[in-house]
């Protein structure tokens, strides 16, 4: 992954995992597989885990522990109601700049 995407990757990463749990629940690293599956190969999973655990403490996730087979409950992460506020702010934002870089692309700025 190039260092420039990577950076901007790092701005939008949090909107993209919210907006991967908007569909529905998962655990820690079936978001990392589906964010994989979507375009999104060399994401860490040590990365994806900071941040749910990040937007956790920010009151945007409800955490389930459901049994697993193998090992502990696992921790099923779903969007709560702040949670969908933040990723529709998020997607308004996106759209905002994606306007203004268009404009800026096509030289109407």
């Amino acid at each position: 992954m190039s260092k420039l995407l990577t950076e901007m990757l790092k701005g939008t990463l949090e909107g993209i995992i919210l907006a991967s749990l908007s569909g529905r629940p998962a655990y820690g690293y079936e978001i990392t597989a589906r964010l994989r599956d979507q375009g999104f190969p060399d994401i860490a999973e040590g990365t994806v885990y900071a941040l749910l655990i990040r937007m956790e403490k920010r009151g945007l996730l409800d955490v389930e522990k459901v049994p697993s087979e193998k090992g502990p409950p696992r921790k099923v992460l779903s969007l709560n109601a702040q949670g969908r506020e933040y990723l529709e702010e998020f997607w308004r934002t996106w759209s905002f700049l994606s306007e203004r870089l268009d404009e800026l692309r096509e030289g109407d700025a």
